[in-house]
């Protein structure tokens, strides 16, 4: 009677033992699929910083003529009806070439004062139209300049809602993902089950059109692009 009970449990755990085997293989059976899914979007803030320079051997007189500088971009961005409540003034620098013990006899002037004129504008076709017509500040004497924190120069164009498509986008790219699970399975003649693992993916705002040497931030219309991966158990 004993060994027939000990026989019996035996084959009980060796059949679950076979059958936990089989779970395990079942559930190495999967696809890992990938949904992309693509947004066209339109920049909303603008940012462009406007360095100018002046030089003179009188530090007031170089002071003088940055402050004019200020003034006639202040009137060059009304003029283009962008608003300047937003314009910040940063980078304020003051050069003396005389304080520099490596200048020797090549100093010809000796004050150089720079400064950074920041647009904010939440009208990025405005800024992208007046920035076309940056001559008119040289005709004005003004004295620009590039560089610096800001880069070469030249506005750079922000899209700051990505909060809003980031449902819908991963919504599409996940139904996207199992319409490939679901066309791989058929192939395979099984059936498809559920969600094993999945990543969303990480957004990637890029340049509408990408080619060599064009950026994101230099274009006011950019493409948001997300790949989301996402592992289907197959039964």
């Amino acid at each position: 009677m004993g060994s027939t009970i000990l026989a019996a449990g035996l084959l009980l755990a060796g059949l679950l033992i076979g059958v936990g085997f089989a779970k395990g293989r079942d559930a190495d059976r999967y696809v890992t699929v990938k949904g992309v899914s693509e947004r066209e979007a339109r920049a909303d803030l603008a940012i462009w910083p406007l360095g100018v320079v002046a030089a003179d051997d009188d530090l007031g007189r170089a002071h003088a003529s940055v402050q004019r500088s200020v003034r006639e971009i202040k009137t060059f961005l009304v003029r283009n009806q962008i608003d300047t409540t937003d314009v910040t003034l940063q980078q304020f620098v003051v050069n003396d070439a005389l304080t520099n013990q490596y200048a020797g006899a090549q100093v010809t002037t000796r004050f150089v004062i720079r400064q950074t004129v920041v647009v904010r504008s939440t009208q990025p076709e405005r800024v992208a139209a007046a920035s076309q017509r940056v001559g008119e500040l040289v005709s004005a004497g003004v004295v620009l300049s590039s560089g610096g924190e800001y880069g070469p120069g030249g506005p750079t164009y922000v899209f700051t809602k990505l909060n809003d498509l980031k449902p819908p986008m991963i919504a599409e790219a996940t139904a996207r993902a199992r319409e490939g699970a679901e066309q791989f399975a058929r192939d395979a003649r099984s059936e498809l089950g559920g969600i094993r693992r999945a990543n969303q993916g990480i957004f990637e705002i890029l340049p509408r059109d990408q080619a060599p040497g064009i950026f994101e931030g230099n274009q006011i219309l950019k493409t948001v692009r997300v790949v989301s991966t996402v592992e289907y158990l197959l039964q």
